[in-house]
């Protein structure tokens, strides 16, 4: 069985291009070019030196010495809070702004939740000097205030989403109602494994760097490349796509995804669409959705801004459909404990999303000898007053 994009831009059953008609030519654009352009020597020089000396890649592989010996694993943290911009989002906005310069595009538009993908999408358009709209749930703009501030210190246009619940999927909509009023000069930059083809696997591919390098990082470690389990979590899902890739073939390699439960997986507040999902189609793509009977999408939660999106994307559809990725929910006070404990141990505060991953070991039993690399998505500076309200610091 193949984890890959097959040409009509499925993973197993999820994925393809659900899309208006008003947007067929741009999607269709990034579809017949995106691989072509990725593959130029030019395109390839400037992304891994700017992932170099930009981003600050490659991120470490750090063995987490107080966290496996509380859990009686070997914990591996891969750090891409030490990314510039403090999160895994860079790989993928450094890439899709290349590919948009070589399409010619003069005009950025992005959707953000948490808030990084946002500052990610800032960041680059102010190093390439283009013009960039970000829009994010107005609920997000208020929890997520720091990341506010630094889209605008960058020079970006913040727009507030103020439809629904307010928060990801709402600025999502937006997002793409824009492009569709702006659809000759404008190329959107999303940014999860979301969307329609080629979106999910373009994502994906940007940042597959990190599992590229957990190879070679963990084969001078340990003297071998395959970790016994990778895990991330996930919302959308980049991050995790990003860390699952140079696995996906590798069956001696178990996949491990980690879920926002909110406040439990049946308290109606929750994200857990492994568990609460139907086949749906949502923002582009056929995927696993929370939905009502009739095909209503329902308003996700989670504590963390970048986890409570309704959906997950097509790959990660498709890892939980076959089995080959081992799916956990995980609550609000879980991660937030779970968020404390690596602070205290190893001196990292991570992002709340991050948070839900380490929670794995209240789900999950490891061996002694098991290599088990956790992807270390973002930092939690962005999440400080979430974590103060939390434990009344």
């Amino acid at each position: 069985m193949s984890y890959q994009v097959d040409e009509k831009g499925y993973y197993g059953d999820f994925g393809g291009a659900f899309i208006p008609e008003m947007l067929y030519p741009n999607v269709e654009e990034l579809r017949t070019s995106y691989l072509q352009i990725m593959e130029e020597p030019s395109f390839k020089k400037e992304f891994n030196q700017l992932l170099k000396d930009y981003v600050g890649r490659p991120s470490p592989l750090y063995f987490a010495k107080r966290l496996s010996e509380k859990h009686n694993t070997k914990v591996y943290l891969k750090r891409e809070d030490l990314n510039h911009t403090g999160a895994h989002k860079v790989n993928n906005t450094i890439g899709q702004i290349l590919v948009a310069k070589h399409l010619g595009k003069n005009r950025i538009i992005a959707e953000t939740g948490a808030g990084q993908h946002g500052v990610a999408t800032a960041t680059v358009c102010a190093l390439m000097g283009i013009q960039c709209v970000v829009y994010m749930g107005e609920i997000d703009i208020k929890r997520q205030a720091p990341n506010v501030a630094r889209m605008k210190m960058l020079g970006a246009e913040v727009r507030p989403a103020k439809s629904g619940s307010k928060t990801l999927k709402d600025a999502t909509n937006e997002a793409i109602r824009d492009w569709i009023n702006n659809p000759v000069d404008t190329h959107y930059i999303i940014g999860s494994a979301i969307g329609p083809h080629p979106y999910p696997d373009m994502v994906t591919r940007f940042q597959s760097i990190i599992s590229e390098e957990i190879k070679w990082q963990l084969k001078e470690k340990e003297g071998r490349e395959l970790p016994d389990y990778v895990v991330a979590c996930i919302g959308g899902g980049s991050n995790a796509a990003g860390t699952y890739y140079h696995f996906l073939d590798e069956p001696s390699v178990g996949i491990i995804a980690v879920e926002a439960a909110g406040k439990g997986v049946n308290s109606g507040e929750s994200a857990a669409t492994s568990q609460l999902g139907k086949e749906g189609i949502i923002h582009g793509c056929k995927t696993l959705l929370m939905q009502t009977s009739d095909g209503q999408i329902t308003e996700p939660y989670s504590i963390s801004a970048g986890l409570d999106y309704p959906g997950v994307g097509p790959l990660h559809s498709h890892l939980y459909k076959t089995g080959r990725g081992e799916f956990f929910s995980v609550t609000d006070d879980d991660a937030m404990a779970a968020g404390l404990e690596l602070s205290q141990l190893e001196g990292i505060i991570p992002a709340i999303e991050t948070s839900h991953a380490l929670a794995i070991f209240n789900d999950k039993q490891f061996k002694p000898e098991d290599i088990v690399v956790i992807s270390l998505s973002g930092r939690g500076d962005k999440d400080l007053n979430t974590y103060i309200d939390y434990f009344k610091l």
